[in-house]
């Protein structure tokens, strides 16, 4: 048996930034339906170009929309149908990290540790009983009309992605509970060693995964929901009115719980667009370009905002990123 136990969840609940990956896959099932993509992303704030939109982050709310769309559209999916559609993969850098650990039990706690890089609305614990691991779905807080269906996909898609990561390993089985909530399998799986198993790969995969939700733990549960809404409105200019109406709120209600959180909504707004500038700049596109991408109506205005984010040039930060 696995001699190091099982860490809890990093998260406590569902309501962290997730990457849009996760929602493509509900629109790409749906799809598969024969639901209008217009019809799963009604009132989630989403467009079409969102979802194929590689960079881009979705609140949990936007996500749980998508997936209230889906079952009021087409009530035949099963949790199990989308769970079973996840890869690896779909978790970009953590699917990655799982792949190359080198045990399965050491691919749960990694799990475990960055389930905030996943799109788990229900979440997992491990625990060891009777020489059996059983892998739980916590759903407390879990609204009551997706419920079901989300504890389904959860948990198939966790099955899903474990007997990936064992690849070629035969024999590895699971016994699903009668509740639903939980499945079971034998406690000598967890150090049966992996098929894609390197020690360097797993390092580096792990390193990017800690990039990415360190920034997202430094910030309070509402200013990274600005944040994202402020992202998704940028080629608009991200006008407070819009972020405040997707967020069910008055600007005034908007600034009040900012200020709570010490923060503002100018800050907010430059600091989501000196990032995404950086990385345009980074891939070579026109200050034109990118300009238009931040919302601003002409270049010179995006020279003197970022100069006062970073004290250059963008034509310096391009020539930079060059060499």
């Amino acid at each position: 048996m696995m001699s190091v136990p099982f860490e809890p969840a990093a998260a406590r609940d569902w309501r962290f930034p997730r990457h849009v990956a996760g929602t493509a896959l509900l629109v790409t099932v749906g799809a598969e339906a024969g639901v209008p993509v217009a019809t799963l992303l009604r009132g989630s704030g989403l467009g079409a170009r969102d979802v194929a939109d590689p960079r881009r982050e979705v609140t949990a709310e936007q996500e749980l929309r998508v997936v209230r769309n889906l079952l009021a559209a087409a009530p035949d999916v099963t949790g199990t149908r989308v769970g079973s559609a996840y890869h690896a993969s779909t978790f970009g850098p953590l699917g990655f990290a799982l792949l190359s650990s080198p045990t399965l039990g050491a691919a749960a706690n990694l799990a475990l540790r960055f389930i905030d890089l996943s799109f788990t609305f229900t979440i997992p614990t491990a625990t060891v009983a009777d020489d059996q691991v059983v892998v739980r779905a916590d759903d407390r807080g879990v609204p009551d009309d997706v419920r079901h269906f989300l504890v389904e996909r959860d948990l198939t898609a966790i099955w899903t992605v474990l007997h990936e990561i064992c690849g070629s390993l035969a024999g590895l089985r699971a016994t699903w509970d009668p509740s639903g909530r939980a499945f079971r399998f034998p406690t000598h799986w967890l150090d049966q060693p992996l098929p894609q198993a390197n020690t360097h790969a797993c390092a580096l995969a792990e390193a990017l995964c800690r990039d990415l939700v360190s920034p997202r733990r430094g910030r309070d549960t509402f200013t990274g929901q600005v944040r994202i809404l402020v992202a998704q409105h940028l080629e608009s200019g991200a006008p407070m009115a819009d972020v405040a109406a997707a967020l069910g709120l008055s600007e005034r209600s908007l600034r009040r719980r900012l200020a709570d959180a010490g923060a503002t909504y100018r800050g907010v707004l430059d600091e989501v667009r000196s990032a995404a500038a950086e990385d345009l700049l980074a891939e070579g596109l026109l200050l034109d370009e990118v300009a238009l991408r931040l919302g601003y109506a002409e270049a010179s205005s995006l020279v003197v905002a970022y100069r006062r984010w970073t004290g250059r040039t963008p034509r310096a930060q391009s020539a930079s990123a060059r060499r």
